[in-house]
Parts: C-alpha cells; sequence; structure tokens
C-alpha cells in the first residue's frame, strides 16, 4: 500500500519520459551520444483555471484533451532532440526546404499525428460500426429496429472496439521501437511507485518497484472501453431522438449519423471514465482491485521492465517537477533541438563573406569533413548558435583559424591563440624543403618559434632533436602545449630567448620563420592581421629585414660542418636577404604562388 499519493503524472516519449506535476512539466530524453537532456516548463495550476476544471465529469473531458494535446507536443519534442542531425535528405527534401525552408522532421510529425487520429476513429469507431450493421443485416427485416434487437447490437459493437483495442496494444508491443516506448512506460510508473512509497530516489530503489500503477492512462483507456460498451448499449439514437421508422432509407445518412452520435458520446464516456479512476485509485480493498484488473492485465502488455538507463531518465524527469513545483523561481530548461542546415548555412553565408571559411566553421562543430557538409540535414540549436557567435566574430575581422582555436599543420592540429601567429602555406613548403635534409640524428633549431608548428612537423616526421626559441613566454606557452599535444614533448626543447642569445651549441639546420613586415606598413595589414595576431611576430624593423641581419650575421658560427638554414622571407625580400648570407652557399625557392619565398642556404667549409 502507498505510504503518500503524488500528483505527479507521466507518460512514455520517444527514448524518454515526461512528467507532469500541480504546476510544471519536464521531459527527459536520453540522447544518442549517451547523455540526458531535459525540457521544463511552467504551467497554471488546476484551482488557477477556469471553474469548469473543477466540475465532475466535464474536467475529465477536458483534461483528456489537455493531456492529449501535450503528449502529442511532448512527443515531437522528444523526437526533434532525440533526431539525428545527419543522414542523407532525399531529393523532394532538399527541394522542399530550399523552396519553401520548411523543417521536413515537423512537417513529418503533423502529418504523423493526423494519420494516428485517422486510424483511432477507423479502428475504435468506424470499424466496430461497420461490424455492428454487417450483423444488423442478417437480422429478419421485421426484427430490425426493436429495442431490444439494438441493444444487443449496440452492446456486441462495443465488444468488438474492446477485443480490437486488445488486439492493437498486442501486436504493437511486438514492435521493437514500441517495447522501448513501453519500457520507458514502466520506468515512469516505478519512478512514481518509489516516491510514493517514501523510498528514496535512486536506480536500485526504483527498480524493486512494479510497473503497474492505478493512474495509468492504460488503465482510464480500458475504463473507456468497458464504460463505452454500457452507454453505446443503451444510448441508441433512433431510440433517445425518436426519429421516425424511415429515416434510416438511405443507409449512407444512417451510417454517418451513427458515427457522428458515437464520437459526441465519447465525450461523457471520457468524463465519467475519468471519475470512475480517479475514485478507484483512492480505495484497496478486493471490490476495487477486482474493479481495477481489466486495467492491470492491459498494463502488462504497455509497460515492461525498463534498463538503469531508462529509469535514470524518469527520475531526472520526475526530479525535475518535484523541484519546480517546490520553487516557482527555478529556471525552465529548454532541448537542445535540430534546426534544418540549409536555413543555419544561408544565415552564416549572409554573415561571412568566404563561403570557405563558413565551410571550416560548420566542419569545426559538428566534427564533420567537408566532403561530407552536403549530406548533413539538421544541426543542433546549440552549434547553431556557437556558429552564429563564430560567424560574428569572423565579421569583425577576428582571424578564422583564432577563432576556431586550432589549423591544421603538415598534417598536425596546431592550436592557435592572440599570442601567436597562424601558420601559412607557405611556412608548410618551408618545412618540406627542410624536411629533406633532417635525419633522426640531426640538432635542429627552430628561430622565432611562435605556436611552435615547425618544431612539431620536424620532431615529429624525423625524430630529430629540436631546440624552438621565442622572445615572448605565452607564445612558448602555446608552443609546448602544442608539441604535448602532437606527442613530441620529449623531442622539443623550449628556450625563451631574444634570436641566439640564451642558444648553446651547434646545429645540423637552422628553421626560421622570423618577423619581416616593415614596421610602417603593418597598419596597411588586413584588419584580421593588424588587429588580432601580435605584432611581436609581425615587425621586422624600418624595412622588415633586422631579423635577417642578425641571422646572417650569427648563423653560421651556429652551424656544423655542412650545416644548412631554411629562411621563409617576404614579398620582395629574397634578394636582399641572399646577399647578406655571405659564408653561404644560397638558392631561392619559389613558393606555390611562383613567389621568391624560400632561402636555402649551406655553410661554406
Amino acid at each position: 500500500m502507498r505510504k503518500r499519493s503524488s500528483k505527479i503524472g507521466g507518460q512514455a516519449v520517444i527514448e524518454g519520459v515526461m512528467m507532469r506535476g500541480e504546476r510544471s512539466v519536464a521531459t527527459a530524453v536520453r540522447l544518442e551520444e549517451g547523455g540526458i537532456a531535459v525540457e521544463s516548463r511552467y504551467v497554471k495550476p488546476a484551482k488557477d483555471k477556469n471553474f469548469l476544471f473543477r466540475v465532475p465529469v466535464v474536467r475529465g473531458v477536458l483534461n483528456f484533451f489537455g493531456s492529449m494535446v501535450t503528449g502529442i507536443k511532448t512527443l515531437m519534442r522528444s523526437g526533434e532532440v532525440y533526431g539525428d542531425e545527419e543522414g542523407e535528405p532525399s531529393k523532394f527534401e532538399k527541394w522542399l526546404a530550399k523552396t519553401f525552408k520548411v523543417d521536413i522532421y515537423s512537417v513529418v510529425m503533423f502529418i504523423s499525428v493526423l494519420l494516428g487520429v485517422a486510424l483511432a476513429v477507423g479502428l475504435f469507431v468506424f470499424l466496430p460500426l461497420l461490424c455492428r450493421n454487417g450483423v444488423e443485416a442478417l437480422i429478419p427485416q421485421a426484427q430490425q429496429g426493436s429495442v431490444g434487437v439494438n441493444i444487443g447490437l449496440n452492446f456486441l459493437e462495443g465488444v468488438i472496439r474492446l477485443i480490437i483495442f486488445v488486439a492493437y496494444i498486442f501486436l504493437t508491443s511486438l514492435m521493437k521501437d514500441i517495447r522501448r516506448t513501453y519500457m520507458y512506460h514502466g520506468a515512469e510508473h516505478k519512478t512514481i511507485s518509489a516516491y510514493e512509497n517514501e523510498l528514496p530516489l535512486d536506480v536500485k530503489n526504483v527498480q524493486t518497484m512494479s510497473t503497474y500503477h492505478d493512474r495509468c492512462g492504460t488503465t482510464f483507456m480500458v475504463l473507456v472501453m468497458i464504460i463505452g460498451v454500457l452507454v453505446l448499449s443503451v444510448c441508441d439514437l433512433e431510440l433517445i431522438c425518436g426519429l421516425p421508422d424511415d429515416w434510416a432509407v438511405n443507409g449512407v445518412v444512417k451510417f454517418l449519423a451513427d458515427l457522428g452520435w458515437r464520437l459526441l458520446l465519447m465525450l461523457p464516456i471520457m468524463g465519467i471514465s475519468y471519475e470512475v479512476l480517479k475514485f478507484l485509485a483512492k480505495f484497496d480493498n478486493a471490490f476495487v482491485r477486482a474493479l481495477k484488473f481489466p486495467g492491470r492485465l492491459m498494463q502488462k502488455l504497455t509497460t515492461r521492465e525498463p534498463d538503469d538507463s531508462m529509469v535514470e531518465v524518469a527520475i531526472a524527469a520526475f526530479t525535475t517537477v518535484m523541484a519546480m513545483d517546490a520553487d516557482p523561481n527555478l529556471p525552465e530548461l529548454t532541448f537542445d533541438t535540430n534546426e534544418l542546415y540549409t536555413s543555419v548555412r544561408k544565415k552564416l553565408e549572409s554573415m561571412v563573406e568566404d563561403k570557405a571559411d563558413v565551410d571550416w566553421m560548420i566542419c569545426h562543430v559538428t566534427g564533420k569533413k567537408r566532403s561530407e557538409l552536403e549530406h548533413l540535414t539538421y544541426i543542433r540549436h546549440s552549434k547553431a548558435e556557437k556558429l552564429e557567435e563564430m560567424a560574428r566574430r569572423r565579421q569583425a575581422g577576428e582571424p578564422l583559424w583564432q577563432i576556431i582555436g586550432n589549423a591544421d599543420f603538415y598534417g598536425f592540429e596546431i592550436d592557435i591563440n592572440k599570442d601567436v601567429l597562424c601558420p601559412r602555406p607557405e611556412t608548410e613548403e618551408l618545412v618540406c624543403e627542410a624536411l629533406k635534409y633532417i635525419k633522426e640524428d640531426s640538432r635542429v633549431l627552430d628561430l622565432c618559434t611562435g605556436s611552435g608548428c615547425i618544431a612539431v612537423a620536424v620532431a615529429a616526421k624525423t625524430g630529430a632533436k629540436v631546440t624552438a626559441s621565442d622572445i615572448s613566454e605565452k607564445a612558448l606557452e602555446t608552443a609546448r602545449a602544442n608539441a604535448e599535444k602532437n606527442g613530441v614533448a620529449d623531442k622539443v626543447e623550449f628556450v625563451r630567448s631574444d634570436m641566439f642569445a640564451q642558444i648553446d651549441g651547434k646545429f645540423d639546420v637552422i628553421i626560421s620563420n622570423p618577423p619581416y613586415i616593415p614596421h610602417a606598413d603593418i597598419q596597411g595589414l588586413q584588419t584580421e592581421v593588424k588587429d588580432h595576431e601580435p605584432h611581436l611576430a609581425l615587425d621586422g624593423g624600418e624595412d622588415g629585414l633586422d631579423f635577417y641581419r642578425v641571422i646572417a650575421r650569427q648563423a653560421r658560427g651556429r652551424l656544423n660542418k655542412g650545416g644548412r638554414i631554411f629562411l621563409e622571407v617576404g614579398l620582395g625580400q629574397a634578394q636582399a636577404v641572399k646577399e647578406m648570407l655571405t659564408g653561404f652557399e644560397v638558392s631561392v625557392i619559389k613558393d606555390m604562388q611562383g613567389i621568391d619565398r624560400i632561402i636555402s642556404g649551406v655553410a661554406n667549409d
């Protein structure tokens, strides 16, 4: 016997449970990635509703339709949050989405609801009435229309309706997805029962409870069917309305009138069933248990033993409702639902001019490759919000890779922030040239390492020992993190040094991409460079060649015999740097754009 009663009721939804209390509703759904999403909102308490919600029988009808609307909305919402954001849309879906900006999922759900209502009317009203009329046609004409025959036929119709209902529940219980819903239904009952038995709401305690509950909607539907048999048996349209004997000459008119009459009678039947359900839930004795028995039997079909993960979902919904009912100041929660990918992308492209930037942002947020984007149908709302924030930052001129937080460099993911330059493709070409001459036993110096991208690529590709230096301690922090991230922290030594000042020993290879922008030119650079990247890594002095002069003076003495130097230079600087490197056999290498970009030098013996 229950130790306390609860005014919280529930409903199983797609991969979740909805619970409704006196002043709040909460739905918890198990996400595909394993977590639990909860959506909650406040509702008007019964005492604050129209007085009709307190009138016996009438309140049952109003609560039924209110619960039906809430249930349908909750099912749709649970489907949205559980739905996959991937999946190849059909050509029709693509056309519909592009032309009318329609969320296909919502359309499908709306149509499903309409079909569901039509199926219910067809199975439980139309088909039993059709069977009734078929049996009536077998009765001699002289006996048709009598009170006894009509009552008997109406009773038979009700029994057929009940049989169809039981058969429908049984057949649907054989479907895998429906069985999972019935398992969540069991979790809902168990959770409410655990609370009513004053047990702590944890999985272990909840799992000890029965999947049966007195106030279940299944029991309500069984009562509707049983009471409907009794009411429809005696409430015959011809007898009550006193219709003339020849009114049924037109069989179609008679059938439609009978159909409408049965639909109308369903309202008081539901109201009476609601009151009976509330009455039976208050007592527990042999007589009441006998009346509850049909509902208990049917619940064996509509509930299943849940697994622990389902119970966790039910507990999450229940405890949310309890908390919100107790404290009306708690915030409402919203599901992270899907948004149409085409709509999200169009908005991003209206904010960011470069479509490639949009691609990279979406790839970063969704974890997809660029080649997979065309197959996206939906994007989670939270991801869409994150993408909009990124687009606003890009619109303001912030570099794409700072916004994303990392960039690919030579196949390695390098973290980027405001303290370091974003690696450019030309620097990959610099590394590519240097790697031709670096061996596992080489000692390599990376001057002006910045993000550490050069040091990481060299160490990872060759296994060589690398010394990476920079004057900026913040840059070195980023470089160390990148070395750790890419598994080469044991191969790279980081030194804070103003060029060669703190560097010891000699090296086989020196690589550097030093600052080379003339001081006066910095303010003329793109906004994303001059306003967001560190000037310390850009400013090469009055003519942009200050750092090359230092390298030219000291590099020869820091190289082993036959050592090599590789430098990245700015536009139009190659010849000047080449002339500085006395004591080297120098060659100039063009980049992919045909620009003199890389200086390669071999120390003369």
